[in-house]
């Protein structure tokens, strides 16, 4: 019989319950023991979900309260010096702390999952360091799932990928040298869950689809090597891309099974086919980073000659990566119209559609005959749907020239008729964007929405909170100004909700790190804008202050990276509508009066493919966007853009080629480093490191900032230098935003003073 499979289920819940515990832990208004007691409730209800879907195979340890490779961190012991850990079990205290740091000590650097929006904890390794199991999770999980009547697959992150997305702290040492010092406690943890009853164990290795050094292909040998063969089979799981290359060695590792990703990379089949001798195969086919409903005929046809190569015993059925990516339920999306949520499917939909796809390769079509024709039907009706394609959006798309890519004049020349119109002091402060959306801002917006407050109420108090911030910000000294953006919900939903060709839900969130849950936009078909999106908020801004205000946008290639986008056509060529719709409101802005226009691309790194030979593609395509959506300006309106928790080295010249006028970038948790490449390359515009790390609760003190400034002029140009904090302020409280930009503020002044009496 062919099996069904899933890889891994939503943790948050389909209402957030996970965020809303945990952050009711954090501020101490829930105990430990009933945040654990959430926790169980919503494990309990998933794996039920997966059972009443017919799912055979059903993960466990896919859980997390912030983090799985956090998870993997306390497992191993793994715990960073500065966070006073002694030995023994990782308390939650300890590994929040870990996550979100301490008045004492800094939390541990945070990047993008792969080329996804996840966020994960990235381990930190020291000379010396000792490991030791600390953490029963994978086992606890698995027992608990079993006192339900529920057999599970546990879920690893595998020790090669651990190491290899780790951080060594200290020269010559190297992430993988720790091997040998992590298998025996993998080993540990195979043996008890095998002594637990489980069968099976996932180790996700999604480096498998990256470039691997011939360090990092040894490492995989040498630890599947050594992992005990008397504890449950193991599936291989590699996801987000083709094994390409690595697939003789992945195939030829002593595992019982390899889970392959048919969605991202559905010719990679036919090679892999002829190498999974004795193996299982489990064929992912059901698309677990997008929320379109599968065509089950297309995917029925695709596995045909696993079927016929393999036999049925050896045959998983499961979506392509973790449905930790998508939205929970599409039953809850009532306002949904019914043409559009027909094309969907959310995590409990594409449970439905692995079940139905397994049985109909196992038992044939017949036996799910109504599913599948509702499948082709549904199919059908998107493609001939006359909602999708806008004929004036095609034909202004065809119509870029060249010269729409390019601003009027050489940065140079931009910098001295920017200054002249700006006026700025050395070492300019500023911040990102956003500030603290209070309880009461997320109050008037409920009530708004749901027509308690009218729209002349609502846009006084929009109005109010706006002066109130600029007020403030004057009050602190800084010299480049921002709305505060109340008015918005999400960076990338508030233009989504103005721009056609997207649809919303209300339900969709999917986490992004930690407790931190987005609502990616739906882009269902050609994309234009109808009106002007944030002129209106900006010119009234500007008009409460003397100081240089920033108009506030999203980029392009962020919109792109953060909705769920159309399957239909090249991502490109949306991204190209997306950059024309972003053109014209930076135009407008200008037009309004605006000096300064910030056109966010903090997703520009996590589009990247996951090889080498696939990024000048998109490295061209995504910079060209970039570009039409900010070159219609004249040269003395700065053109700003800001990029958070990506690792620069390997796309500096690219990001030079956008050709902004000031790039903001995080740096403040990995103390500076990521502005080193910046340095070596000699970056020729303007840059603002980030010195502030809003993601942690500290207020970081002003001589600390000061350190990180000094840093930075190390490598750059005093005149080149901006001091703004990592990123927006909206998950911050008022109290600690005052203290830190007093303190950035202070430490800039310091700098400046320090700067002109060398003069």
């Amino acid at each position: 019989m062919i099996q069904s499979a899933n890889l891994g289920f939503p943790r948050i819940g389909a209402r957030r319950e996970l965020k809303k515990a945990v952050e009711a832990y954090w501020k101490s208004d829930l105990s430990a023991e009933a945040l654990e007691q959430t926790a169980r409730n919503l494990r309990a209800r998933h794996w039920q979900a997966q059972q009443k879907a017919g799912i055979d195979i059903i993960p466990s340890n896919d859980f997390s309260f912030y983090d799985q490779m956090l998870d993997i961190t306390a497992m191993l012991g793994a715990v960073p010096a500065r966070f006073g850990h002694s030995g023994g079990p990782v308390g939650l205290d300890t590994y929040f702390a870990m996550a979100r740091g301490t008045d004492d000590a800094p939390a541990m650097e945070m990047t993008k999952w792969f080329d996804t929006n996840y966020h994960f904890i990235v381990p930190e390794l020291t000379d010396g360091m000792r490991f030791a199991l600390s953490s029963a999770k994978p086992v606890d999980e698995f027992i608990e799932a079993k006192r339900l009547g529920i057999a599970t697959r546990p879920v690893l992150i595998g020790p090669v990928t651990w190491l290899s997305l780790a951080k060594a702290r200290g020269a010559d040492l190297d992430p993988l040298d720790f091997l040998h010092a992590i298998l025996p406690i993998y080993a540990q943890v195979l043996d008890g869950l095998g002594a637990a009853g489980a069968e099976w164990v996932q180790i996700d290795e999604p480096v498998l689809a990256l470039d691997l050094s011939a360090k990092q292909k040894t490492a995989l040998q040498v630890a599947y090597a050594a992992l005990p063969e008397a504890g449950p089979r193991i599936m291989l799981a590699s996801y987000f891309g083709a094994l390409g290359d690595n697939a003789a060695l992945a195939m030829a590792l002593p595992v019982a099974g390899v889970h392959i990703d048919l969605v991202r990379a559905p010719d990679q089949l036919d090679t892999l086919l002829p190498l999974a001798r004795d193996k299982v195969l489990s064929l992912g086919l059901i698309d677990g980073r997008n929320v379109w409903r599968a065509d089950l005929s297309r995917k029925l046809a695709q596995a045909k000659p696993a079927l016929a190569a393999l036999g049925p015993d050896r045959i998983q059925i499961a979506p392509s990566c973790s449905l930790l990516h998508v939205p929970v339920d599409l039953a809850q999306e009532e306002a949904l119209d019914d043409e559009l949520k027909s094309w969907l499917a959310f995590a409990v939909q594409k449970l439905g559609e692995t079940q139905t796809l397994a049985r109909a390769m196992g038992e044939g079509r017949a036996a799910v005959a109504t599913r599948m024709v509702a499948s082709d039907k549904a199919s059908a009706a998107r493609r001939a749907s006359a909602r999708i394609h806008d004929a004036a959006v095609l034909a202004r798309a065809d119509a870029i020239t060249p010269a729409d890519l390019k601003r009027q004049s050489p940065y140079p020349d931009r910098r001295k008729a920017q200054a002249e119109r700006l006026n700025l002091p050395l070492f300019p402060t500023t911040t990102i964007g956003s500030f603290p959306q209070t309880a009461e801002v997320r109050k008037a917006r409920a009530a708004h929405r749901r027509g308690a407050l009218d729209a002349a109420a609502y846009d006084t108090f929009l109005r109010e909170e706006t002066r109130a911030c600029i007020a403030e910000q004057e009050a602190l000294g800084l010299d480049m100004l921002v709305h505060g953006e109340f008015e918005r919900n999400d960076m990338v939903e508030y233009f989504g909700e103005q721009l056609a060709g997207f649809a919303f839900t209300k339900f969709g969130w999917v986490q992004s790190y930690g407790s931190r849950c987005v609502k990616p936009p739906l882009i269902y078909g050609d994309v234009s804008r109808p009106a002007p999106m944030t002129v209106d908020w900006s010119a009234y801004a500007q008009s409460l202050t003397e100081r240089p205000m920033k108009g506030m946008l999203t980029g392009p290639v962020t919109i792109l990276q953060w909705s769920f986008v159309r399957d239909d056509q090249p991502r490109e060529a949306t991204c190209r509508q997306i950059a024309l719709a972003i053109r014209d409101e930076v135009i407008d802005l200008e037009a309004a009066g605006l000096s300064a226009i910030q056109i966010d691309e903090p997703a520009f790194r996590e589009g990247l493919p996951l090889r080498h030979a696939d990024w000048s593609h998109y490295l061209n395509w995504a910079v060209d966007a970039f570009r039409l959506s900010s070159s219609g300006v004249r040269d003395d309106t700065q053109i700003h853009t800001h990029m958070c928790y990506s690792a620069f080295n390997d796309i500096i010249a690219a990001i030079a080629e956008m050709d902004a006028d000031v790039i903001s970038i995080e740096t403040s948790r990995s103390d500076m480093e990521l502005l080193d490449v910046f340095g070596q390359f000699k970056y020729p515009n303007e840059i603002g490191p980030g010195i502030w790390d809003i993601h942690s609760p500290r207020v970081p003190p002003q001589a600390e900032m000061a350190a990180l400034l000094r840093k930075a002029a190390e490598v750059i140009p005093t005149e080149q230098l901006w001091v703004n904090p990592d990123c927006g302020l909206k998950t911050r409280g008022w109290p600690e935003v005052k203290a830190s930009l007093a303190n950035l503020v202070a430490a800039a002044r310091g700098m400046r003073r320090t700067a002109l009496a060398a003069e």
